[in-house]
């Protein structure tokens, strides 16, 4: 159902950076995904959402098989796990740095700390197409937030998930794990529903492969299942500073995106963005001076449904490189 999202102004949202890059390498692959990463951030900061990138460090090593996996499916020699940031990601931090919003660097994956920053309060919601955000332990997460008029966001809230699951974060997690994840394999034959009701049964993995047929449910070879527990419910990283947003540096991002956009579409962007925002106070002063104090919400520009009760959606999985 269409209900108001966000009930008053400047809400922060964190977004893991790799998930919105490749949304606009999928979309438009001939075109520079620093143009998207423009664009949108000026459409969210015009329209009172706060937005915090976060960009992915070293991976966990028992994410390696994954990344293996991945490289070989793109044509790459190896997989890339060091943790430096490739030219990309230096021209996002660019990009980012002259529109002036926060960027935090994660020790390891980007919708952990994603995660740890709702849970500080340094954010009210994680925007990410990845379900891995809620087992992480985000309270509120996004799906499909672009910068279109009218486009349709979903919400997922974690405490109601849980609530309609009957079953603690703790058992979210095996949950996850059960069913696959990017640490370590899932037991082949077991599917939502009946690792749900395992879950539910037996509360703990261990529990559960108690009461499995090995057979049938063959578990894997040296499973992980342990260590992927502990990234999840325990992820790096000491608490985030307070995230600071600044006015955009509009000669600076003239300049840094000549290569791939005219100045003239650059400017032009700029003086829309800066006339929404005069817009947007003057109508501020204007019911505040009539005893008025109606607030933007996001329902003014997103339609919001929210997912609540669907049990299953606690185990799906959405790949994508990174």
């Amino acid at each position: 159902m269409n209900k108001p999202f966000f009930k008053s102004t400047g809400k922060v949202i964190a977004l893991d950076t790799s998930v919105v890059v490749n949304q606009f390498r999928a979309a438009t692959p001939l075109s520079s995904p620093l143009r998207g990463l423009f664009f949108r951030t000026l459409t969210f900061l015009e329209h009172d959402i706060k937005p915090v990138f976060v960009f992915d460090g070293k991976p966990p090593v028992e994410k390696l098989p994954l990344l293996e996996k991945r490289a070989e499916a793109a044509g790459w020699s190896r997989p890339l796990r060091t943790g430096i940031a490739s030219s990309q990601t230096r021209d996002c931090l660019e990009v980012l740095k002259h529109l002036g919003v926060p960027v935090v660097q994660a020790p390891g994956d980007a919708e952990g700390l994603c995660a740890s920053l709702v849970r500080q309060g340094r954010a009210h919601a994680v925007a990410s197409e990845d379900m891995d955000t809620l087992p992480f332990g985000a309270n509120v997460l996004i799906r499909q937030l672009n910068a279109k008029k009218d486009s349709e966001i979903v919400e997922y809230s974690l405490p109601k998930l849980l609530e309609a699951l009957r079953i603690s974060l703790e058992e979210l997690v095996d949950l996850c794990i059960l069913l696959g994840c990017d640490y370590c394999d899932k037991i082949p034959g077991l599917g939502p529903k009946r690792a749900l009701a395992l879950i539910q049964k037996h509360r703990t993995i261990e529990n559960v492969l108690l009461n499995i047929n090995r057979e049938t449910h063959p578990v894997p070879h040296l499973w992980k299942f342990k260590e992927s527990r502990q990234i999840f419910l325990d992820p790096p990283g000491p608490p985030t500073p307070e995230p600071v947003w600044t006015e955009p540096d509009e000669e600076a991002l003239v300049k840094f995106l000549r290569p791939i956009m005219k100045e003239e579409r650059v400017r032009h962007r700029m003086e829309t963005f800066r006339e929404k925002r005069k817009n947007l106070r003057e109508e501020r002063e204007k019911e505040k001076a009539a005893g008025h104090c109606r607030q933007t919400r996001m329902v003014d520009f997103f339609r919001i449904t929210r997912k609540r009760n669907q049990p299953s959606s606690s185990g799906s999985k959405k790949n994508r490189s990174k």
